[in-house]
């Protein structure tokens, strides 16, 4: 029988579980952003939420302030008295099953960095091995407050204490796709937000230096659209020169532009279009007939990112952080990785 509860939400404990003494020992779920102050004197209002983050953190980026809102909305008026709650532990690593115990108060006495606080009744801990694969993944969300939708019923049995009967079970294959693209879709999303117009020139010219070549970015309108220019050699010139053309739109490139670039090119010189969107059929047929041109497209470009990562100075590695992960191995009949 399906599980009549409407919401099972689940809650974090700070990035590296931060209050998970709060959670546990003071039996209260509590949640930052300290400076915007008592929620309930905003009123019940998302768009006045908004504001008031704006106000308290002006320096936060604009395309993380909705997301914000809603959280501390839900937090605030959505989460109702026995709603259940799922808190998974980094400290004891244990998932704490529980409901909701009361109404939202502000008091930074509890902890003067989580100060938004909502009591809690605790049912139950169990271990997360008994949860398939795709609930746990699920339950890991990098939200702060979000709601548990797909795997619910694995949860709502446990905190009934009936056995778990775990759902479709996604393959480790699938898991580690999920992962994957997770991950690039985050690479392409920050560098379409943050590296806009030029800027997007002096990465591509980064990442060429770390690639092992020496590269001059233009000044920003450079005649013949060329962004970046690559060579080998320290001074430039040696054979080939690469000139490269950028762009930090996601539209598709036509065949116009592409030809553009490569009538600019001179005796021993090659031609490297870089975009973070995608090239038209007509713009890849032109390049597959001319072997110095080389076109790379948003995917492509993730791929070079993740390939020379590890290379890139603090200021990229701050602009995109990223942390090496194991996650399971496909294996095939005869327990070969695939």
């Amino acid at each position: 029988m399906a599980n009549t509860e409407k919401f099972l939400w689940c809650v974090r404990a700070g990035e590296i579980g931060q209050v998970d003494s709060v959670f546990l020992k003071q039996n209260l779920l509590a949640i930052g952003w300290p400076d915007v102050g008592d929620l309930k004197e905003i009123g019940h209002d998302r768009e006045a939420l908004k504001k008031a983050l704006v106000r308290a953190y002006p320096d936060r980026k604009p395309g993380a302030i909705p997301g914000d809102a809603g959280m501390l909305y839900r937090f605030v008026h959505e989460m109702k008295e026995v709603d259940p709650v799922i808190y998974p532990s980094k400290v004891d690593g244990l998932l704490h099953l529980g409901r909701i115990a009361g109404p939202y108060r502000h008091d930074p006495k509890v902890n003067a960095e989580f100060p938004n606080l909502r009591p809690v009744k605790w049912l139950k801990a169990v271990p997360r091995t008994i949860f398939s694969k795709a609930a746990l993944y699920e339950s890991n969300g990098i939200m702060t407050l979000f709601q548990v939708k797909n795997h619910a019923d694995e949860f709502f049995a446990a905190m009934k204490g009936q056995k778990v009967v775990e759902g479709p079970e996604e393959t480790d294959e699938f898991v580690a796709e999920q992962i994957e693209q997770t991950t690039r879709d985050f690479i392409l999303k920050t560098l379409s937000k943050e590296l806009k117009g030029h800027a997007m020139a002096h990465f591509v010219g980064k990442l060429l230096e770390v690639m092992g070549y020496q590269a001059r970015v233009s000044p920003p309108g450079a005649d013949g659209g060329i962004d970046v220019i690559a060579h080998k050699d320290e001074l430039g010139f040696e054979p080939p020169i690469i000139k490269v053309q950028v762009k930090s739109s996601s539209e598709s490139i036509g065949n116009a532009p592409v030809q553009a670039l490569y009538g600019n090119l001179g005796a021993n010189e090659h031609a490297l279009f870089v975009t973070l969107g995608t090239f038209t059929p007509p713009a890849k047929s032109f390049a597959q007939g001319k072997s110095n041109l080389r076109l790379i497209d948003g995917g492509d470009l993730v791929d070079l990112v993740l390939q020379h990562y590890e290379q890139f100075d603090s200021r990229y590695k701050g602009l995109i952080p990223l942390r090496k992960v194991y996650v399971p191995e496909p294996l095939d009949s005869t327990g070969e990785s695939l």
